[in-house]
């Protein structure tokens, strides 16, 4: 992937795809926001969780042993340059600036058993967007939506993608835990407590960001679940592990598992809400939801989320901000119970049934769906006039059907990037297609 194949795209073709301004209503001054609300701490376990899964007695693996391992790949079109590689994905009588697109299989494209929501690159990685040898991988996220229905919640998965070749390989997401004396691992799920209601439901994923060596997976009613990439197993190099059992995960009788994938990558942290969280999607000013997340790059590197909130209800979620510096003490994830990072910007949405959210010189872009059938919407909004005042949009062009978590990929140099492009994905069976897409404005 080549920063002049990502602006390939005819200028004619922008001018197909650039809808009339919307004309919104802009929410009073009264309405700014609290940053108290938007606070985080690390979790209450400190380095519990990092120490079990620098414990388990397993080979480890690089994001570049997984990228030289990619298994999967949709034979039909599997990667394209400005245009779809999934037409279904197109709603009819749309046009979407595409850039750059990349397909599932077709058992990934069709299943209800998993969704895809989030997406970053190794732009947002590091600024140099390249990894180790070469590698320029785009992570999907996706989350078990069957909910216990065949009787496991496999919880959440990652995909590992070669934008270029179309060749893709999933990750296992788990949390490991020690039963007995014996260090072992679970599925991600909104409850890793057993005997909790949530214990039979995946963790949704909404949004992830790949920042260094650290994934940050998006907990909707918490913050942030965290991830290393140094801490990635290979189950298929290790004596005591398989990847057969396609029914088990973690530790049985001598052998651990992963649903039958070969890399699982546990949780060794987590970044929690310290304010309560009122009741969803309300006028109340309290800690937020955490539906997608991103980040930005232009100027000091911010961590970027926001909450889906759907039309009709009595707000239309918020977006907020956070030094990415605040998470971090000598380039390692802060774990420190009693810290506590802090948000410099907050914002209430001018839209709703916003599914993802990035930032680039001030002003804010927001992947809008609009059921199964119909095109989404990618909305530009103005610079704030504050850190806590509402957003307003300035244009919008269309998206795929289904659009979810969006990650931008800055064009330019590292120290004077430009605006480049936004990567999103479709989350509706037979419509999936990851993408990156032009702004028009």
């Amino acid at each position: 992937m080549t920063r002049h194949r990502l602006v390939s795209v005819p200028l004619a073709v922008l001018s197909l795809v650039v809808p009339a301004l919307v004309a919104l209503p802009v929410p009073a001054a009264a309405d700014a926001l609290s940053l108290s609300n938007f606070q985080l701490r690390p979790n209450a376990y400190g380095t519990a969780l990092r120490d079990r899964a620098d414990a388990l007695p397993l080979v480890k693996a690089t994001v570049t042993n997984v990228m030289n391992d990619l298994n999967r790949v949709d034979d039909d079109d599997p990667a394209g340059l400005g245009e779809a590689c999934e037409p279904a994905a197109v709603a009819g009588g749309s046009s979407v600036a595409i850039a750059q697109s990349v397909c599932f299989n077709d058992g990934d494209n069709a299943t209800s058993e998993w969704y895809p929501q989030g997406v970053t690159t190794v732009a947002d990685m590091q600024s140099d967007q390249q990894w180790g040898d070469g590698h320029r991988p785009v992570l999907v996220s996706w989350y078990d939506h069957d909910n216990n229905a065949d009787g496991m919640v496999k919880g959440v998965r990652i995909s590992f993608m070669n934008p270029e070749s179309g060749a893709y390989r999933h990750v296992l997401l788990v949390y490991p835990r020690e039963t007995s004396g014996i260090i072992d691992y679970d599925s991600i799920r909104v409850s890793q407590d057993p005997t909790s209601g949530d214990y039979s439901t995946a963790l949704h994923a909404g949004g992830i960001v790949w920042y260094g060596n650290y994934l940050f997976v998006a907990d909707t009613a918490r913050g942030f679940r965290m991830f290393d990439v140094r801490r990635i197993f290979d189950l298929g190099a290790s004596e005591n592990g398989t990847t057969s059992g396609p029914h088990l995960v973690g530790y049985h009788q001598g052998t651990y598992y992963g649903y039958g994938y070969r890399y699982v990558m546990p949780q060794i942290g987590s970044w929690t809400r310290t304010a309560d969280t009122g009741t969803k999607c309300t006028e109340s000013d309290q800690s937020p939801n955490f539906s997608h997340t991103s980040l930005d790059r232009s100027g000091t590197d911010h961590l970027l989320a926001g909450e889906y909130c759907a039309g009709g209800e009595a707000t239309n979620g918020r977006v907020a901000g956070w030094p990415m510096a605040g998470a971090f003490s000598g380039g390692e994830l802060v774990m420190d119970p009693d810290y506590r990072w802090n948000a410099d910007a907050a914002h209430r949405l001018p839209v709703s049934n916003v599914q993802g959210a990035t930032r680039f010189d001030g002003r804010w872009y927001l992947s809008q769906s609009n059921g199964v059938d119909n095109a989404g919407t990618l909305y530009t909004t103005a610079r704030p006039s504050s850190a806590t005042g509402p957003l307003q949009v300035t244009g919008s062009q269309s998206l795929s059907i289904g659009p979810e978590d969006l990650s931008h990929w800055p064009n330019g140099t590292a120290t004077s990037p430009t605006r480049g492009t936004f990567w999103t994905v479709g989350e509706h069976p037979g419509k999936r297609m990851v993408y990156s897409v032009i702004p028009a404005t």
